[in-house]
């Protein structure tokens, strides 16, 4: 069911706290843990603590908590100190734009020059 956690999903795991993650920043509908393996000096995912497959479908489904993820994105760069020097967030969204684990969430990226268009 939308919104549930799912028992095969990484990251339902990580907010129930049976996977470990290095943790930075938790609120009511939010978790955000530094990536295993970053692309930035600051690589951060912000997830919601509901498990949809991905941001769209989130959006759709619970516009709010979409927005409490894009809230927490400059809370991250604030607390790592890139906000100022400049940070990116992407939400991957499909196999095909690189998404590979399929519950909604954002990457933070700064600390480095960051070009466009992304590779």
């Amino acid at each position: 069911m939308a919104g549930e956690p799912q028992a095969d999903c990484l990251f339902c795991k990580i907010v129930a706290g049976e996977v470990p993650a290095t943790i930075v920043r938790e609120t009511g509908t939010t978790v955000a843990f530094r990536d295993i393996n970053p692309q930035a000096p600051t690589h951060v995912l912000v997830i919601p603590k509901v498990h949809y497959p991905d941001a769209a479908s989130l959006a759709a489904a619970e516009p709010q908590v979409i927005a409490d993820i894009l809230s927490e994105s400059r809370e991250v760069a604030a607390g790592d100190e890139v906000e100022d020097g400049g940070y990116r967030v992407v939400f991957n969204t499909g196999s095909g734009a690189g998404q590979t684990v399929f519950h909604a969430h954002l990457h933070v990226l700064g600390g480095r020059g960051l070009q466009w268009p992304p590779g």
